[in-house]
């Protein structure tokens, strides 16, 4: 068995698996609101309950340095060699998450994967990965001649670009909300596309109904300005999240020029399966090839959405195995077919 976790800004998802057949095998899985806990051994025990793994891997949100980090929206310190002492694990690795959702995409079925712009699929080179949730990941897969390698990046945390009147505006605001620098992620994330919603309320005038008021001020406002958006329902929730869904084409777009990712983009996290409709719509696809001289460059790359929630988790344990395989000799992909 397998440990395998996912430590977003807001929830921690652990999940445990085994191999059949040669192939990753889910056994069970649960979610924890991370602030209601101290520390990641808190939550690991708790999911445990006393059962035992010679391997884990936490894809967590951060540049991890030796095995090390602190983490960039919770204020946790993990360490790897601590963990596998306090939890009694051999072997513990810490990776990037979207360097764990790299990973994953390899172990993913056609089914798990929707597919919004075909491109040219037979261009063979790097591909690019970037995903909002509570933050903005952005990382890499390098085609090294045979297989694509993931390699994690903070590209999210890069200076905010606006292309449009809009964007210029909202980037003003958020200088003066946030009282200095503005990176992407305060855009183009869960708390961006309140920002966003914020913006046209408090800048543009767009108006707010006391009954959506009341909605945001007691529910979750992402999923409140989602659902509203996606049905139609509110002029405000509509405009956001158009916003919202260009800001997110364009850095993709800016993320695939960067490291020529012809081989296609992935766009993972929690949000884009909510909002896969708008996605469709061309918004999302209009702002990423929107580059210029360069824009057929990125109409001939292939962008394909994860639908899978659990391809961090599924990334984290195939990295788990593969790491604990090269430094034990005994691999349990080997052994289960085998037996």
């Amino acid at each position: 068995m397998i440990l395998a976790g996912d430590v977003g800004g807001t929830k921690v998802h652990l999940a445990l698996f085994d191999f059949v057949d040669g192939k990753l095998e889910h056994s069970r899985d649960k979610q924890y609101l991370a602030k209601q806990y101290s520390g990641l051994e808190d939550i690991v025990r708790e999911f445990m309950g006393g059962d035992k793994v010679n391997a884990a891997c936490f894809g967590v949100p951060g540049p991890v340095r030796e095995g090390r980090l602190r983490l960039t929206n919770l204020p946790w310190t993990l360490d790897s060699r601590e963990l596998a002492k306090d939890l009694d694990i051999d072997y513990v690795f810490l990776i990037n998450d979207l360097q764990a959702n790299g990973y994953g995409i390899a172990e993913l079925g056609p089914d798990q994967i929707y597919t919004l712009s075909d491109g040219d699929s037979g261009q063979l080179g790097n591909r690019a990965l970037i995903a909002a949730g509570t933050g903005l990941g952005e990382g890499f897969l390098i085609w090294d001649g045979r297989s694509y390698v993931p390699y994690p990046s903070e590209g999210g945390h890069a200076d905010f670009a606006p292309r449009t009147e809009d964007e210029i505006d909202l980037l003003r605001f958020l200088k003066q909300k946030y009282n200095g620098r503005i990176s992407f992620e305060r855009v183009v994330s869960g708390q961006g596309l309140t920002n966003i919603y914020e913006f046209l309320r408090e800048v543009r005038g767009m108006e707010e109904p006391n009954w959506l008021a009341e909605r945001i001020a007691h529910e979750d406002p992402n999923a409140v300005i989602t659902e509203l958006a996606l049905t139609a329902k509110s002029e405000i929730c509509h405009k956001a999240t158009d916003m919202f869904v260009s800001a997110y084409g364009a850095e993709a777009g800016n993320l695939a020029l960067k490291i020529l990712s012809v081989g296609g983009l992935y766009v993972g996290g929690g949000i884009a399966p909510r909002i896969l409709e708008k996605l469709k719509d061309g918004t999302f696809m209009k702002a990423f090839t929107d580059k210029g001289r360069l824009s057929q460059l990125l109409v001939n790359m292939p962008v394909r959405i994860l639908l899978e929630s659990r391809s961090a988790l599924i990334g984290a344990a195939a990295y788990a195995e593969a790491r604990a395989a090269d430094l034990s000799g005994v691999s349990a992909r080997a052994a289960s077919v085998k037996f």
